[in-house]
């Protein structure tokens, strides 16, 4: 019989370059989007999230056109949109989903534009692909060291934000009066989203990237209404659900011989069974506690 270990990896698994900087690059993304992703979740921001994420797919495009890091080109617009829907000025709800609507176009738009070129002038064959839905095994070991950084910077930011960025997420009105630079507070964790979007769709694409940002923290706040504790659990979840993901796409080469499923696949469909489960313990929860 086969020991618990074989059954679960492959032969090969452990001993794979393009397998250890998919868990390296994968699993930094998981981290900084599941503590990014609960404050997003709390502001009410998870459609800006899933807008950065789109507007993204036009610079992983551009990087392919101008022969760059490409998450570089995805952290680059991504920055660019964070501070210009921040700086359009919107104060009432409406007026921030109009300037993030429009952003997303505009971004989408670029992404078609970058992508029609990458095809026609410089024949980038899996652009596309890769730069919506992700390609983790094809992540060069070049680009660790540069998402670790990205990955840091963002995880000290927000280790910097926590206080502020909790109370004005909870009550702006509040941390107003204590003194806090709501509008400055905004701005920083819309730069730190910007970030953490980036490294999520080097990993899952930019259509998915929002899948990783958003289901985490979810799943999170479904078992939890404590901050920290729910961060915790964002953290765990997004791990589970990536470096699982990533171990059964690599198993699925030896499911359909030469044809492996993709890794962005595995990650959605693991944070979607996963938040089903925290409602069902959610619910089973509020059941007994009713009685």
């Amino acid at each position: 019989m086969r020991s618990l270990l074989s059954l679960i990896f492959e032969p090969g698994f452990f001993t794979s370059a393009p397998v250890h900087t998919a868990m390296i690059v994968g699993g930094g993304a998981a981290v900084v989007s599941g503590v990014v992703g609960v404050f997003t979740v709390i502001r009410g921001q998870s459609f800006a999230g899933h807008a950065l994420a789109d507007v993204s797919s036009a610079g992983g495009s551009a990087s392919f056109l101008l022969g760059i890091n490409p998450l570089l080109g995805f952290l680059g617009m991504a920055v660019i949109a964070a501070g210009g829907m921040e700086l359009a000025g919107a104060r009432l709800a409406r007026e921030r989903d109009l300037v993030t609507g429009i952003m997303l176009g505009a971004g989408l738009g670029l992404a078609a534009l970058f992508l029609y070129f990458d095809v026609t002038t410089s024949s980038t064959t899996g652009a596309a692909i890769t730069v919506m839905f992700g390609s983790m095994f094809s992540i060069p070991a070049s680009i660790i060291p540069l998402a670790l950084a990205v990955g840091v910077a963002a995880l000290a930011v927000s280790g910097l934000l926590y206080r502020p960025l909790l109370l004005a997420s909870l009550s702006p009105e509040l941390a107003a009066v204590q003194g806090i630079h709501v509008r400055m507070i905004g701005l920083l964790h819309l730069l730190v989203l910007a970030f953490a979007v980036a490294l999520a769709a080097m990993t899952v694409g930019a259509i998915l990237s929002s899948a990783l940002l958003i289901g985490p923290a979810a799943i999170a706040i479904r078992l939890t209404k404590r901050p920290g504790l729910a961060i915790a659990a964002s953290v765990l979840a997004g791990l589970v659900a990536t470096w699982g993901g990533i171990i059964l796409a690599y198993d699925s080469f030896y499911w359909t011989p030469g044809h492996g499923w993709p890794v962005s696949f595995f990650i959605v469909s693991l944070i979607f069974v996963l938040y089903l489960a925290a409602t069902a313990v959610r619910g089973h929860a509020g059941t007994e506690a009713a009685v």
